[in-house]
């Protein structure tokens, strides 16, 4: 079957937070040309944002078993800034990608172990130049605690299922951006206990 064929993947969530997501990225993202979206999941955000700021050119990717179903949306929505996506694993290097001006991604942090996180930084500030902007969305604890009772009762599903994954705590992933040349500039309060987390990288001194 072609890949076009393939049956959309769908989502509650992704429907669900697009708007409140797509409400901040449209700030932040403002003066952007280019994002590379990692871990594009569905492919559902892919196209909301392509459709909702349309001054950017969005590049979806995630690991090869989701790329059909990323495919099948992006097609479907047919639309001139969003690309067809590309195969990206934070494990496996180099990226074959060009340089952005932004990366997003959402729902990626508490899926990975503590390793893949800290390459996802690695990663994240190779393929960004001086002055890049990366979001992240998701869960986080501050403090070393939950901020939701049902953050609490999400991290202990994830860490049945994989003891190395888990909702990482705000302190630590500041740290890793921080040790790759980001700045923090601001956290938004999402729907359902989640968080927007924007970093800018710092333009290296010249002499």
């Amino acid at each position: 079957m072609p890949a076009t064929a393939c049956a959309k993947p769908y989502s509650d969530a992704c429907e669900r937070n697009r708007g409140p997501i797509l409400t901040v990225l449209s700030r932040v993202f403002a003066d952007r040309h280019a994002v590379l979206e990692i871990g594009s999941g569905t492919g559902q955000h892919a196209v909301a944002f392509g459709a909702g700021m349309p001054w950017l050119v969005w590049q979806p990717s995630d690991v090869a078993m989701h790329l059909d179903g990323i495919r099948a949306w992006v097609s479907a929505a047919a639309l001139e800034n969003v690309r067809q996506p590309v195969a990206l694993d934070v494990n496996v290097e180099p990226w074959p990608l060009a340089a952005f001006d932004a990366v997003f991604s959402a729902n990626t942090a508490h899926i990975m172990s503590a390793a893949e996180v800290e390459r996802l930084f690695e990663r994240a500030a190779c393929a960004l130049g001086d002055e890049g902007a990366f979001a992240l969305y998701g869960p986080f604890n501050y403090g070393g605690r939950y901020t939701s009772e049902s953050n609490e009762r999400f991290d202990a599903s994830l860490r049945a299922r994989d003891p190395a994954s888990g909702i990482r705590d705000f302190e630590w992933i500041d740290a890793l951006a921080r040790r790759e040349g980001f700045t923090f500039v601001e956290d938004n309060a999402m729907p359902a206990n989640n968080r927007l987390l924007v970093w800018r990288r710092v333009a290296a001194r010249r002499p």
